[in-house]
């Protein structure tokens, strides 16, 4: 059973590909006239066993390439479950999608492989998540907002839905303060000119001028890049007339080995460019030296006692979901945000070891 989507009513009031009505005499008609863009885009779709979602993403965005011109490349990482096999049966009934063998496998890759190989002639590529849910008219309204705001980078916010009650915790956690600190990009905002966000659109002259995405990060090579397309002068507009809907893992170990991930390339991009971490970055970072604390309470009792208060604020936050929220799963979100936390201080804190060994290790 596909998952509901529901939009917020400003995006759904204006239908499937932003459809609109003309009124006439007495009755009203659609008004079918296509929009006209200034600049050919390519849409590319890393993914990596993924036969739940590719057929229905392939299908969906088919009709978007055919309206707008549009080439679809999927950049596969060495699927076995059937996900190639799926690609190339639609490929055979429509020759715009593409795929690619991503020897690499990472997502940066992927990326950096399709625009090399099929970026010449467009001017915009969309990157799409094989893990999540689109509104139909998503890349219609991408390639509208950077032709307006003239935008090298155009992010989206990005909502977490699950299916299974783990899956729905998580999502909870996931688009709450305590999962996500307060990011813009979690939680969605007045559109505005930013510094990060959920990648949607790019333009393949900027992302060519740097290079693309850093291949030796396999998390956050996202913020990574648009630390040095803000830095350079790029401009990434943070829009609020789309956006997307994710898949989180839906195991326990899935999750935190995810978290762990992103925890590595958070502590990879600063230690890179030498940045100063934010305050919500900085509270998450503290949680493995306070679990590792308990271990002296053994010494004493006092050295428990951070620990127990991180326990007891995610699990009061979880009550407060629950209650003031009515959230059924808000109690249990207060477990995976806890195993988020301590995923990517565990993450960050490994990172940050492995810079120091590599630093103190004579050439």
């Amino acid at each position: 059973m596909a998952p509901s989507f529901r939009l917020r009513p400003e995006l759904a009031s204006q239908g499937r590909m932003g459809t609109k009505m003309k009124t006439g005499e007495g009755t009203a008609v659609p008004d079918t006239t296509e929009p006209s863009f200034a600049g050919r885009c390519l849409v590319i779709i890393p993914c990596l066993n993924e036969t739940r979602h590719i057929g229905a993403l392939l299908e969906q965005f088919s009709l978007d390439a055919e309206r707008h011109d549009m080439k679809i490349v999927v950049a596969d990482g060495g699927s076995t479950d059937g996900t190639v096999q799926i690609v190339e049966d639609i490929m055979r009934r429509n020759p715009r999608i593409v795929l690619l063998h991503n020897e690499k496998r990472i997502q940066s890759a992927a990326i950096n492989l399709a625009v090399a190989t099929y970026g010449d002639g467009y001017d915009y590529f969309i990157r799409i998540d094989a893990h999540g849910e689109y509104p139909d008219d998503y890349c219609e309204r991408l390639i509208e907002e950077a032709e307006a705001k003239g935008a090298d980078s155009v992010v989206v916010a990005m909502a977490t839905q699950g299916f299974s009650t783990f899956q729905k915790a998580t999502a909870s956690a996931q688009n709450s303060k305590l999962g996500n600190g307060g990011a813009k990009h979690r939680h969605g905002a007045k559109g505005h000119w930013t510094d990060h966000g959920h990648h949607a659109l790019m333009r393949i002259a900027a992302f060519r001028q740097f290079g693309g995405y850093d291949e030796t990060f396999t998390h956050n090579e996202d913020a990574e890049l648009d630390y040095r397309l803000a830095k350079a002068g790029f401009r990434i507009w943070m829009t609020d007339r789309t956006l997307m809907i994710y898949y989180p893992r839906s195991t326990a170990s899935q999750l935190f080995r995810q978290y762990v991930g992103y925890g590595r390339g958070r502590a990879k991009n600063l230690l890179k460019h030498r940045i100063v971490p934010k305050l919500r970055q900085t509270l998450p970072l503290m949680v493995l030296p306070v679990v590792a604390g308990t271990f002296l309470a053994v010494l004493h009792w006092s050295a428990a006692v951070p620990a127990f208060l991180w326990v007891a604020i995610c699990l009061g936050y979880g009550v407060w979901m629950a209650v003031g929220e009515r959230n059924p799963y808000g109690p249990l979100a207060a477990i995976s945000a806890m195993i988020m936390h301590l995923a990517w201080s565990t993450g960050f804190w490994l990172q940050l070891l492995r810079f120091r060994k590599r630093t103190d290790t004579p050439s």
